[in-house]
């Protein structure tokens, strides 16, 4: 299957198609070969536009990802991330401006090309003013290393804030938000996706499938599904936990509501993150490329309004079940945070 290019990245103008390949397992979860067959295997399928980080397998991932598109890099939309801890020395992460120079040039080179379409603000940095990253960010662009820039995982506040720092300093501003977006995570449609309208900021969502909760194997009565990130964050998918009984009941009932309208959960969970007007493209994360051609086959899924009022009455707009789903680390929900003053 061949899908459209046809969906605009905010402001840009940039066409991106309705997908967009994540690589995180790519290195860490998938040996290079593989890995290689599935980007190959994305681009023949229509796909333009591909998402990795630094942190990601320890740069190896970029690396992956730079051998596969040899001889392939001009119709690529190539964007990665920095931020993440690269190596044991702490000083080597971050948002400043001493670290995103040393940290480009590092990309650059893992990725084999000359400039990064985007280039992404892995999440937020409390330890640097973001006017500093801001500046250096509009330096690259500048210098022809970016083309683009873009947060991660910012909160509503804080985009507002870099729109601000950057009109009162004459900065480029952030292109594109990248966040969490599925059927169980719509926290953004709370204040995210309205800031992100407002400045015609494009959104990458990520986690269609809520990191397994809606492959189709999470179902009430139903055995503890297996998955190495179920292995690393426990807590996050014990269907036996009592935080986590709302989500399972809601991923059941998503599931039922597939079914009942002919389509796999995979699919309506897709063509539901690609349905909000918000959305420039869904990044998905296949590990293997069955995998891809079920996200390739959702692409082409048309939501009716019955189904999406449904969809709102089993999960409420701007339900969040976790915290720990939003990808944040939010200061202020810290337990230091939390205390209250002595007297």
């Amino acid at each position: 299957m061949t899908i459209e290019v046809n969906r605009v990245l905010g402001r840009t103008g940039v066409l991106l198609s309705p997908l967009t390949l994540g690589t995180m397992n790519f290195g860490r979860w998938q040996e290079r070969d593989e890995s290689i067959r599935i980007i190959h295997a994305a681009l023949d399928a229509g796909i333009n536009a591909v998402d990795t980080a630094d942190a990601y397998a320890q740069g190896l991932s970029e690396e992956i990802l730079g051998e596969a598109l040899r001889g392939r890099r001009d119709d690529v939309f190539v964007a990665t991330k920095f931020h993440g801890q690269i190596g044991d020395d702490p000083r080597h992460a971050g948002n400043s401006r001493w670290w995103i120079t040393r940290a480009v040039e590092d990309s650059l080179r893992r990725l084999g090309t000359d400039h990064i379409d985007l280039y992404q603000a892995h999440r937020p940095d409390s330890r640097t003013d973001l006017l500093e990253t801001l500046q250096a960010l509009d330096g690259l662009v500048r210098a022809g290393k970016i083309r683009y820039y873009g947060t991660s995982t910012f909160p509503a506040h804080e985009q507002v804030r870099a729109h601000w720092l950057a009109e009162k300093h004459g900065l480029v501003a952030p292109h594109t938000e990248q966040l969490p977006y599925s059927l169980l995570v719509r926290g953004a449609e709370r204040e995210v996706f309205p800031v992100v309208e407002r400045y015609g900021v494009g959104v990458l969502s990520y986690g269609p499938l809520a990191a397994g909760w809606l492959s189709g194997r999470y179902r009430v009565g139903g055995e503890q599904p297996e998955s190495a990130r179920a292995d690393l964050i426990p807590g996050r998918f014990d269907v036996a936990a009592e935080r986590n009984q709302r989500k399972l009941v809601a991923a059941d009932a998503l599931a039922a509501l597939a079914e009942d309208n002919g389509l796999t959960l995979v699919e309506l969970a897709i063509a539901f993150a690609l349905n909000h007007p918000a959305i420039s493209s869904v990044i998905i994360g296949p590990r293997t490329q069955d995998h891809l051609e079920a996200y390739l086959e959702a692409v082409a899924v048309s939501l009716p309004d019955a189904v999406l009022d449904r969809i709102d009455e089993i999960v409420d707009p701007g339900t969040q079940f976790l915290e720990r789903d939003t990808g944040q680390h939010t200061p202020s929900l810290q337990p230091a945070a939390l205390r209250r003053p002595r007297s």
